[in-house]
């Protein structure tokens, strides 16, 4: 189950720094793909960098917990940011993106958030 857990919780970091990259160089696919599209040339742009800069802020310190600090500060890390995709579900929802981005991408990401900390709370 280590493994398991360590490994999930590695993919989830490495996943926010893959999301930093997209929102920082390839803003536009990346805020379709967010379930609300947005112009980067527009007053949009700053709005797509801050995402990008906060993902990427959040898959590093994951990553640095899990290496520093280890599994229960990383199960703490990960319980608390699993409010990130809860409020990126209801984000999508209010701004008229569609239920399936909402639920199957974002509300999805929060559980499996969830079953991340619930697997390194374990060990």
């Amino acid at each position: 189950m280590t493994t398991t857990a360590y490994t999930v919780a590695v993919l989830l970091d490495l996943f926010c720094v893959f999301l930093a990259y997209r929102f920082l160089f390839q803003p536009g696919p990346a805020a379709a793909g967010y379930g609300v599209p947005a112009d980067p040339r527009g007053d949009a742009g700053a709005y797509l960098s801050v995402k990008g800069v906060r993902d990427g802020a959040l898959g590093v310190v994951g990553l640095a917990l899990l290496a520093f600090a280890g599994a229960r500060a990383e199960a703490w890390f990960m319980l608390c940011v699993a409010l990130v995709p809860l409020a990126d579900t209801l984000i999508v929802l209010r701004h008229g993106g569609a239920k399936a981005v909402a639920f199957g991408v974002h509300f999805a990401t929060a559980a499996v958030v969830l079953v991340s900390a619930g697997l390194l709370f374990a060990l």
